[in-house]
């Protein structure tokens, strides 16, 4: 067995835009998230080949996906298939952290380390 003991403190941050920062982790089957989202930030609508399964650990965010709405606060969890339009806006002055689990791995999440 080949044991990966990650410190989550030790990655770094990345600016994945104006009012969006993320760090990343990746195992062999999933991807693992943090998004700090700023009130005010630009949200945009975007999909994906990834399901995505959210969980929200403070502030409160309202989710779009696909014609539907809804606000989470902390202890939220959402779950968002592959291929569908979705977003989200910060609701109040609070910062978001999201979590978010993404299957299968993305590659793209260039910090993530394997």
């Amino acid at each position: 067995m080949d044991l990966h003991k990650i410190d989550w403190e030790n990655i770094p941050w990345e600016p994945v835009r104006e009012g969006i920062v993320r760090k990343a982790f990746s195992g062999n089957g999933a991807t693992l998230a943090l998004h700090k989202l700023m009130p005010k930030h630009e949200p945009k609508p975007h999909k994906h080949t990834y399901e995505q399964i959210v969980y929200i650990l403070a502030g409160h965010i309202r989710f779009h996906v696909g014609d539907e709405s809804v606000v989470l606060g902390p202890g939220g969890l959402l779950q968002i298939p592959p291929g569908v339009m979705h977003w989200g806006e910060v609701v109040g002055d609070e910062p978001v952290l999201n979590l978010d689990i993404f299957t299968p791995v993305r590659e793209e999440y260039a910090s993530a380390p394997r």
